[in-house]
């Protein structure tokens, strides 16, 4: 796990903690990016071009430096101004140094709009400190009181171990019921007192006391959106950028390791493969020879301009023979090199859609399809030490699956490209056709009502596809764009309590008309107990006397769902990911969320919509030689290795229910869960297989959070003291 963390004091007070400790405290591991009363610290295995801090003095030029080096000597001012930008981040060292000047006075946007996912730490002066989310929360960021002042970090797990946090088991219980309902989450996390920043927002440290607020927040609907063409064109711009980025800068992989340089991920849908013949479109950068010293892409180099320490004016530097005193010699003429290929892998699928694209003409793909072994499949840990498994900074499903997604990436490249948010960040949420209604564009319902009434007419009859689903469709949408936000939460939060939780069944039409609310219950809320669904109806009761959001409801769920698939990206980045490996999701990125932002919402909600965009995408890179109808051949049934898993690893699921910590901590209904995990019948729906999914990952999280011993992540902590048992 790589993290960021420091910390932020004011003026010793009467009453706080003495500060001689943050004289001593300081993370495990950690290289200091800046010292000083306010602190910076990178832990983990960073790479230096990962790494990019730019300086402002009064009177000089911004210097901009990447990788580790020694803190600079020169003390702080209040006039200086330090920025550190750390992760995947495709700005020049030019375009570094002015957004640190064009932030001096105020304007922080502009320094999340680069291509790639970072994280932006900005200081000015000695007692004023910005940290920026992404627009996704895929790299969030985190906070908490400690000694007079505010701690943060980008990881939740080590401010709570700094501060000896317990467990939130509030928190716990909303994730389960309501996992993409702000207003059940809120702004906490598992551990009590460390709070996130919403993504979108900036975290200022001003004197030892937080501050949160947004500087993206939509509102009002949404961004104003353009036409399809325009948008079109701006998403194939973003997207193109992304992946061009991470394919330039992409580093050598360590010799010995045989993996390739580039790999990326062709299991399952279109968007991997787009992101795949998009990487194949780009040169991959030259390996430098042995005992070279010329600087490589990615380690200290622009990412598009080329080696930022080479030649300027185009200026070529060729090798000098010293045959001729003064002479230069002209490399022979030869073939041109083989492209160097990437790593292309699917997991269990000998003909999967996406690779049904790939024409012979793209040599440079190595397509690799790998074997599902017993050991792959989900829940295969449960035949072995539940607790044997990383410890993730927080719970998610994708720890169910950690060992078929390890084999995934094992067999990628050094930097290994995924189609991860394709979905959440393209695709039109159902509660989108509310929004239409409170446009006055009941017409563009059409489309996508007549999608899914023939769907449910092929599996349900012409009853049900030409009438039913219809009416439930349009009579929910309607209501959604009516209904007030305090009485919409009133009734999820009845709802929630009388246990009339969404089970995924029923028509396509059924399910989307369940969509179609302002706050719906998860899949695991069936199986929670009594007192966890009534804390966390209360959460919802209490959020619904606040000011409703100015949001349109699709929009702002579809917000949230893109929030939560981030938040588990990051946990299978934190459980799955190989030593010296980085796996990224160009989907995510900041200038794609806002180029789909201006996405019509009509456009979103055409039958196959995600489809065309991305085959839209393609042609307008190049790629001219898509079948028209690419992407929606039938599709792999995603389930099927969840439920061979499950089978396989029955006698470890009732161990791992036999005592449960979920419910020591009052979370679960064990009686109803022990019965569903003895009845097949009720894990055949995807619904239930995503509730169990979540109950079993947080089950494994809480065993291998108990096994952790306090104090791992910093050094010069006291010893904690325990209260004495009454």
């Amino acid at each position: 796990m790589r993290w960021l963390t420091g910390w932020s004091t004011d003026a010793p007070r009467a009453g706080v903690p003495a500060h001689e400790a943050l004289g001593t405290v300081a993370p495990i591991a950690a290289r200091p990016l800046w010292t000083g009363p306010n602190p910076l610290w990178a832990v983990g295995d960073w790479r230096p071009e990962e790494i990019r801090l730019a300086t402002l003095r009064p009177g000089a030029r911004a210097a901009v430096s990447a990788g580790f080096a020694a803190p600079d000597p020169v003390e702080d001012t209040p006039a200086t101004t330090r920025l550190a930008v750390l992760g995947h981040c495709g700005a020049t060292d030019a375009e570094l140094a002015a957004g640190l000047a064009a932030a001096r006075g105020g304007a922080v946007r502009h320094l999340t709009a680069w291509p790639g996912s970072y994280t932006v730490v900005l200081r000015t002066g000695t007692r004023s400190t910005l940290l920026l989310t992404d627009l996704a929360g895929a790299q969030p960021v985190f906070h908490t009181p400690w000694c007079g002042g505010t701690a943060y970090a980008t990881a939740a797990l080590p401010l709570a171990d700094l501060v000896g946090a317990p467990l939130d088991t509030g928190h716990l219980a909303a994730r389960l019921a309501c996992p993409e309902s702000p207003e059940a989450l809120g702004t906490g996390t598992p551990y009590l007192g460390v709070q996130r920043v919403p993504p979108g927002h900036v975290l200022a440290v001003r004197g030892g006391r937080a501050y949160v607020d947004a500087y993206d927040e939509p509102g009002g609907g949404g961004e104003q959106q353009r036409g399809e063409a325009p948008a079109v064109r701006e998403l194939t711009r973003a997207l193109l950028e992304s992946v061009r980025s991470r394919v330039r800068t992409t580093v050598p992989a360590p010799r010995g390791s045989g993996r390739a340089r580039l790999g990326v991920d062709l299991s399952y849908g279109t968007a991997s493969a787009t992101v795949a013949l998009l990487a194949a479109a780009v040169p991959l950068p030259a390996a430098p020879a042995a005992g070279s010293t010329e600087p490589v892409p990615g380690l200290g180099a622009d990412a598009r301009n080329g080696p930022r320490n080479g030649p300027r004016n185009g200026a070529r530097t060729e090798a000098r023979t010293g045959a001729v005193k003064g002479s230069w010699a002209r490399a022979a003429p030869h073939e041109p090199p083989t492209p160097e290929q990437l790593a292309a892998v699917t997991l269990g699928e000998t003909d999967p859609p996406a690779t049904l694209a790939l024409a012979p003409d793209t040599p440079r793909l190595r397509h690799t399809v790998l074997d599902p072994g017993p050991d792959t499949l989900p829940y295969a840990g449960l035949r072995a030490d539940p607790q044997h498994g990383r410890l993730t900074d927080e719970p998610g499903p994708e720890l169910v699956a950690a060992a078929r997604a390890e084999a995934r990436f094992d067999a990628g490249g050094t930097d290994h490209l995924t189609g991860y948010g394709a979905r959440q960040v393209l695709d039109g949420h159902p509660a989108r056709l509310a929004d239409l209604l409170r446009a006055g564009r009941p017409r563009e319902l059409l489309p996508p009502v007549a999608a899914l009434a023939g769907a449910d007419r092929a599996t349900a009859g012409v009853l049900t596809g030409a009438l039913r689903t219809p009416l439930t469709v349009v009579r929910a949408a309607h209501r959604l764009s009516r209904i007030r936000y305090a009485e919409a939460l009133d009734d999820a939060a009845a709802k929630l309590t009388a246990r009339h939780a969404p089970d995924g069944a029923g028509t396509a039409g059924h399910r989307s008309a369940d969509d179609l609310a302002w706050c719906v219950p998860g899949p695991a809320a069936r199986w929670l107990s009594d007192d966890a669904l009534s804390a966390v109806a209360l959460r919802l009761r209490l959020a619904a006397r606040k000011p409703a959001p100015e949001e349109h409801p699709g929009a702002r769920r579809a917000r949230h769902a893109l929030y939560r698939h981030a938040r588990s990206f990051r946990t299978l980045v934190h459980a799955a990911e190989q030593p010296g490996q980085r796996l990224h999701a160009p989907f995510l990125d900041n200038q794609v969320v806002r180029a789909a932002r201006l996405l019509p919402d009509d456009v979103r909600l055409q039958p196959g919509a995600r489809h065309a965009l991305l085959h839209a995408v393609l042609t307008g890179a190049g790629r001219t030689d898509l079948p028209p109808d690419w992407g929606r051949g039938p599709r792999p049934d995603r389930t099927a290795p969840a439920r061979a898993g499950l089978r396989l690893a029955a006698d470890g699921l009732a161990e791992l229910f036999d005592a449960p910590l979920l419910a020591e901590a009052g979370l679960i209904d064990l009686p109803a869960v022990r019965a569903g995990l003895t009845d097949p019948a009720t894990l055949l729906s995807p619904t239930a297989l995503a509730g169990l999914a979540d109950l079993v990952s947080t089950e494994l999280w809480l065993r291998r959070l108990r096994a952790r011993r306090h104090g791992a992540c910093w050094t010069g902590l006291p010893h904690p003291t325990h209260p004495a048992l009454p």
